[in-house]
């Protein structure tokens, strides 16, 4: 067996950072959206991402996939948007078999209204600490790393390369 690839200390010091990133970044989103929207980022990363689409509609399937997310935590969640009246869940038109989400008006109103707040908590959580030189490295280095972990694009991540 070969010897271990360690982490040079400069790449250490860099990922104990990165992994902090990680643990706090979520509840600080969360702790806005919750407290402003009732509303966790994950449920507001689905709205955004049926928001997004056609129609205001997407497969199941789909949308599990563009937030990488299992389809039994996703029907959890959907279930939870569609008591509020955020989400419908109707037959696919195209194939009997499949589920469609689609967003309500109610849910349309709710991420036009949650999306200001929302932004703002991202600038000031990320981008006010940065550098505009920093942001594109930001966006070059997390392009990067979508390419490792999302090779066949599921999740939809938008950008260019660098």
């Amino acid at each position: 067996m070969s010897e271990p690839r360690w982490l040079s200390e400069t790449e250490r010091e860099a990922w104990v950072q990165f992994a902090a990133v990680l643990e706090l970044l979520p509840s600080a989103l969360d702790s806005q959206l919750v407290h402003d929207e009732q509303l966790t980022h994950f449920e507001y990363f689905l709205l955004a991402m049926l928001s997004e689409a056609e129609g205001r509609t997407l497969r199941m399937s789909e949308l599990a996939s563009r937030t990488n997310s299992t389809l039994p935590r996703l029907s959890k969640v959907v279930n939870r948007l569609e008591a509020e009246g955020y989400v419908e869940r109707v037959p696919s038109p195209n194939d009997r078999r499949a589920t469609n989400a689609v967003m309500t008006d109610a849910g349309w109103a709710k991420i036009v209204g949650a999306a200001p707040g929302h932004v703002e908590n991202v600038r000031s959580l990320v981008f006010d600490q940065l550098s505009a030189e920093q942001v594109e490295q930001l966006s070059a280095i997390t392009h990067s790393l979508m390419k490792r972990l999302d090779p066949e694009g599921r999740m939809r991540v938008t950008g260019r390369a660098r």
